[in-house]
């Protein structure tokens, strides 16, 4: 829920929409030229891990500022473990909105 209410994650879910239709167009054409399976099987998984390296460089930043977020609601809410809600069977304080809230006001500083 944190990363997808992060400021930037729109925008950077719609570069990557538009990188992943090129590497797919790049992959089409040169897969289309290839009589050879095995090469075009090759092409397909380099186009595919293109595509994820990218993703990962992209998304990297933006999972770096929520875990920083998230350092900083349970540092000031003095809490010393946190872990994902769907984790937690009973009890605990659930922080995700004062994360996103932290996430937002850093955005709006920058």
């Amino acid at each position: 829920k944190i990363i997808f209410q992060h400021p930037k994650f729109e925008g950077v879910t719609k570069q990557l929409q538009q990188i992943s239709k090129t590497k797919e167009n790049e992959m089409k054409l040169a897969v289309d030229k290839e009589p050879d399976q095995n090469k075009k099987a090759q092409i397909f998984n380099t186009k595919r891990n293109e595509l994820a390296q990218e993703e990962q460089r992209m998304m990297q930043p933006i999972f770096k500022e929520a875990e920083l977020a998230v350092r900083t609601v349970a540092k000031v809410k003095k809490v010393t473990v946190v872990i994902e809600k769907s984790a937690v069977y009973f009890g605990g304080i659930d922080i995700t909105d004062d994360v996103i809230q932290e996430l937002k006001k850093n955005a709006a500083k920058k």
